[in-house]
């Protein structure tokens, strides 16, 4: 169970990081530059550059974990396909309440550009936990143990 959980894990957050860079970087850094007129010429610092690009690679890559989360939480039985369907007005609330925490930038665009995609993962995530969230991990431990007493069995014969 690790194995795939840690790659999917890796796949969402540097798709998350990707999505960030090239989709939300480009209008973020024109907003933040967007302050020059013929009087007042915007020359950010490398390290300001840097800041707000890393800021928006990490909360990205961080959100788009969610269907992942969601299926391990569902694995955990601490949430279901009908629990996620009776609050998803909650969830729209709490998503757009993130998007407005973690962009760095105040401007309702980019706010925009995280809260639409993380109302997608929240349905990427339903859908994930209605096929991969049925079996929880004692379902796992029980097959396991099963396995080992059959094996066990097996060699004593």
């Amino acid at each position: 169970m690790l194995l795939p959980f840690t790659f999917l894990s890796t796949v969402c957050f540097l798709a998350g990081a990707a999505f960030g860079y090239f989709v939300v970087f480009p209008p973020a850094f024109r907003f933040l530059v967007g302050y020059s007129n013929e009087f007042l010429t915007s020359m950010p610092a490398v390290s300001e550059y840097f800041s707000l690009a890393l800021r928006l690679l990490i909360a990205f890559g961080v959100i788009f974990e969610m269907p992942i989360l969601m299926v391990f939480l569902a694995k955990m039985g601490v949430v279901n396909v009908a629990f996620l369907n009776k609050n998803r007005k909650y969830a729209i609330l709490i998503n757009f309440i993130i998007a407005a925490i973690l962009t760095p930038t105040p401007d309702v665009v980019n706010q925009m550009m995280m809260g639409i995609p993380l109302l997608i993962l929240y349905e990427i995530s339903v859908v994930s936990v209605y096929f991969f969230g049925k079996k929880s991990f004692a379902g796992f431990l029980e097959d396991e143990k099963e396995e080992s007493e059959v094996e066990l069995l097996e060699t004593k014969e």
